[in-house]
Protein backbone atom coordinates (compact mmCIF):
# COMPACT_ATOMS: atom_id res chain seq x y z
CA UNK A 1 0.00 0.00 0.00
CA UNK A 2 0.82 3.53 -0.97
CA UNK A 3 -0.03 7.12 -0.75
CA UNK A 4 -1.68 8.15 -3.91
CA UNK A 5 -0.05 11.52 -4.00
CA UNK A 6 3.61 9.26 -3.91
CA UNK A 7 1.91 7.19 -6.58
CA UNK A 8 1.14 9.93 -8.66
CA UNK A 9 4.84 11.21 -8.83
CA UNK A 10 6.75 8.13 -9.13
CA UNK A 11 4.44 7.54 -12.22
CA UNK A 12 5.45 10.57 -13.22
CA UNK A 13 2.37 11.76 -13.81
CA UNK A 14 3.06 14.86 -12.17
CA UNK A 15 6.72 16.34 -11.54
CA UNK A 16 6.37 17.35 -8.15
CA UNK A 17 5.00 15.62 -4.97
CA UNK A 18 3.51 18.83 -3.69
CA UNK A 19 2.04 19.29 -7.63
CA UNK A 20 0.83 15.67 -7.37
CA UNK A 21 -0.88 16.07 -3.46
CA UNK A 22 -2.19 20.24 -4.65
CA UNK A 23 -4.16 17.99 -7.80
CA UNK A 24 -5.60 16.02 -4.98
CA UNK A 25 -6.39 18.11 -2.97
CA UNK A 26 -8.31 20.03 -5.92
CA UNK A 27 -10.33 16.77 -6.94
CA UNK A 28 -8.55 16.08 -10.20
CA UNK A 29 -7.93 12.85 -9.06
CA UNK A 30 -10.06 9.87 -8.45
CA UNK A 31 -9.62 6.37 -7.65
CA UNK A 32 -12.08 3.70 -8.39
CA UNK A 33 -14.92 7.06 -9.08
CA UNK A 34 -14.42 9.04 -5.76
CA UNK A 35 -12.64 11.75 -4.71
CA UNK A 36 -9.94 11.32 -2.08
CA UNK A 37 -7.14 12.67 0.52
CA UNK A 38 -3.52 12.94 -0.39
CA UNK A 39 -2.81 10.10 2.17
CA UNK A 40 -5.22 7.78 0.75
CA UNK A 41 -3.60 4.77 0.38
CA UNK A 42 -3.78 2.93 -3.30
CA UNK A 43 -3.07 -0.67 -3.86
CA UNK A 44 -2.63 -2.94 -6.94
CA UNK A 45 -5.95 -3.05 -9.54
CA UNK A 46 -7.28 0.35 -8.06
CA UNK A 47 -8.29 2.27 -10.66
CA UNK A 48 -7.59 5.79 -10.80
CA UNK A 49 -9.06 8.81 -13.29
CA UNK A 50 -6.43 12.01 -13.61
CA UNK A 51 -7.42 15.06 -15.06
CA UNK A 52 -4.46 16.88 -16.12
CA UNK A 53 -4.09 20.17 -18.62
CA UNK A 54 -7.95 19.11 -19.93
CA UNK A 55 -6.99 15.65 -20.21
CA UNK A 56 -7.96 12.63 -18.71
CA UNK A 57 -5.65 9.47 -18.24
CA UNK A 58 -7.98 6.51 -16.67
CA UNK A 59 -5.22 4.11 -15.60
CA UNK A 60 -5.33 0.58 -13.31
CA UNK A 61 -2.32 0.49 -10.91
CA UNK A 62 -0.23 -2.57 -11.66
CA UNK A 63 2.92 -1.74 -9.11
CA UNK A 64 4.18 0.16 -6.62
CA UNK A 65 7.30 2.18 -6.63
CA UNK A 66 9.68 2.13 -3.33
CA UNK A 67 11.00 5.86 -4.86
CA UNK A 68 10.73 7.68 -8.04
CA UNK A 69 12.49 5.93 -11.21
CA UNK A 70 13.05 6.91 -14.83
CA UNK A 71 10.22 7.15 -17.22
CA UNK A 72 10.53 3.63 -18.46
CA UNK A 73 9.89 1.75 -15.39
CA UNK A 74 7.15 4.61 -14.25
CA UNK A 75 5.38 3.20 -17.22
CA UNK A 76 5.53 -0.19 -15.92
CA UNK A 77 3.53 1.16 -12.77
CA UNK A 78 0.00 1.55 -14.71
CA UNK A 79 -1.75 0.08 -17.73
CA UNK A 80 -4.00 2.69 -19.14
CA UNK A 81 -7.52 1.80 -20.68
CA UNK A 82 -8.07 1.50 -24.37
CA UNK A 83 -10.71 3.99 -24.48
CA UNK A 84 -8.60 6.55 -22.45
CA UNK A 85 -5.97 6.40 -24.89
CA UNK A 86 -8.53 6.81 -27.73
CA UNK A 87 -10.26 9.34 -25.92
CA UNK A 88 -6.95 11.75 -25.28
CA UNK A 89 -5.51 11.30 -29.06
CA UNK A 90 -8.94 12.84 -30.53
CA UNK A 91 -8.53 15.68 -27.77
CA UNK A 92 -5.08 16.25 -28.88
CA UNK A 93 -6.53 16.43 -33.07
CA UNK A 94 -8.90 18.55 -31.66
CA UNK A 95 -7.13 20.63 -30.25
CA UNK A 96 -4.78 21.39 -32.66
CA UNK A 97 -7.54 21.60 -35.51
CA UNK A 98 -8.51 24.52 -33.78
CA UNK A 99 -4.65 26.37 -33.25
CA UNK A 100 -4.62 25.96 -36.89
CA UNK A 101 -8.29 26.93 -37.64
CA UNK A 102 -8.29 30.14 -35.21
CA UNK A 103 -7.06 33.17 -37.59
CA UNK A 104 -3.52 34.93 -37.32
CA UNK A 105 -2.05 38.15 -37.65
CA UNK A 106 0.49 38.36 -40.72
CA UNK A 107 2.21 40.89 -38.26
CA UNK A 108 1.93 42.76 -34.79
CA UNK A 109 0.33 45.94 -34.39
CA UNK A 110 1.39 49.16 -34.35
CA UNK A 111 1.79 51.48 -31.56
CA UNK A 112 -1.87 53.00 -32.46
CA UNK A 113 -3.77 49.85 -32.83
CA UNK A 114 -2.25 48.48 -29.70
CA UNK A 115 -3.19 51.55 -28.03
CA UNK A 116 -7.12 50.95 -29.40
CA UNK A 117 -7.27 47.47 -29.00
CA UNK A 118 -6.20 48.32 -24.98
CA UNK A 119 -8.64 51.09 -25.01
CA UNK A 120 -11.22 48.73 -26.85
CA UNK A 121 -10.81 46.14 -23.96
CA UNK A 122 -11.03 48.37 -20.91
CA UNK A 123 -14.77 49.87 -21.88
CA UNK A 124 -15.91 46.36 -21.83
Amino acid sequence: MERIDKWLWAARFFKTRTLAKKMVEQGKIKVDGQKCKPSRNIAIGNHISIKKNDQLWEVKVLQMAEKRGSATIAQTLYEETAESIKNRESAILLSKMEYHSTPKPDKRPTKKQRRDIKSFKSQG
